[in-house]
């Protein structure tokens, strides 16, 4: 069963400012396998906070439908297995770290004789043993989303759904948000990850999901959005020997005596090229796609004229 599940949601806010209502999330489709870290992107205004909202039964969607584990948002039993941690959160200032936690673990109907050993896993976990027994209001932004995740594990989830998790985190702490979300799938578990640090993205998702103006404009494997499928480098013993490409296979965009890198008509043709390398007698090394980052690719998806975008 897929632990999340959207099929054609919707979500259009009425108002009086603008004739036909804001449409927030438009025909949205993408789905969230176990084990499995999603990451959600978009600008802001996207609809991301709002796709959370939906799952989460604290708006109703338009049309279409959502599901958490095959139960529909409708339906509280959906919410008893999934930890949330939202962006902007607001936690009880008189509250300490461990006292927040026992308070979301007596909500979440957390027997309280598997509380206390719970708690202490988690402090340890999330670095804030030191600071259990300090009141929240002195907390750091990094210490809050520390804490915040702790609390969004303390019902030991099914599923996560992060919204900016890392946001004010100094680097260390970005570090070890990232492995205890590994940790978490490779428990079994799923994230849906909202965030605008896209490096942090590409480190530990998946899959990810592109949302521009309430639409899906793109998705996919990271590895699939970060390659060049039609460029190449290919690092070989050249020399200084001129290396040309014909023109139905693609065309030579450098050329050194140990690097090339070329662009094809189409990925099948790089066969060609090695052929050719090889009648000229040319030891080859190393032949691999070009690579870019994630945040390139997602300002190419943004940017792009909606016909050029393949969702």
């Amino acid at each position: 069963m897929k632990v999340i599940d959207i099929e054609g949601l919707t979500k259009k806010y009425e108002t009086r400012m603008r004739k036909g209502g804001i449409i927030a999330l438009d025909m949205v489709y993408f789905s969230v396998e176990p084990a499995e870290i999603v990451g959600l992107l978009g600008p802001n205004g996207a609809g991301k906070t709002t796709l959370f909202k939906v799952l989460l039964g604290i708006t109703s969607a338009t049309a279409g439908k959502c599901a958490i584990n095959g139960l529909p948002p409708s339906n509280p039993e959906s919410r008893s297995r999934v930890g949330y941690l939202p962006e902007n959160h607001r936690f009880p200032n008189h509250l300490t770290g461990a006292g927040l936690l026992r308070f979301t673990g007596r909500m979440y109907g957390v027997h309280k004789e598997d509380l206390g050993h719970r708690i202490d896993q988690l402090l340890e976990l999330v670095d804030m043993k030191r600071w259990a027994d300090m009141k929240i209001q002195k907390y750091s932004k990094g210490m809050l989303q520390r804490i915040g995740l702790a609390q969004a594990l303390v019902n030991d989830p099914e599923v996560l759904l992060l919204d900016e998790p890392t946001d004010g985190v100094d680097p260390v702490g970005k570090i070890d948000i990232r492995k205890v979300m590994e940790r978490v799938r490779a428990e079994g578990k799923s994230i849906l990850l909202n965030s605008h640090l896209l490096s942090e993205v590409e480190s530990v998702a998946d899959r990810v999901v592109i949302l521009n103006r309430g639409k899906v404009i793109r998705k996919g494997a990271v590895k699939d959005l970060t390659t060049r499928g039609s460029q190449y480098q290919i690092e070989a013993d050249f020399g200084n020997r001129l290396i040309e490409i014909p023109e139905d296979v693609g065309r030579r965009l450098s050329l050194s005596t140990s690097l090339m890198i070329i662009e094809l008509e189409n990925p099948e043709k790089i066969n060609h090229v090695i052929d050719l390398l090889r009648m000229k007698k040319i030891s080859i090394r190393a032949v691999q796609p070009m690579k870019v980052t994630l945040e390139q690719s997602f300002i190419e998806t943004v940017t792009a004229p909606p016909e050029e975008v393949e969702a």
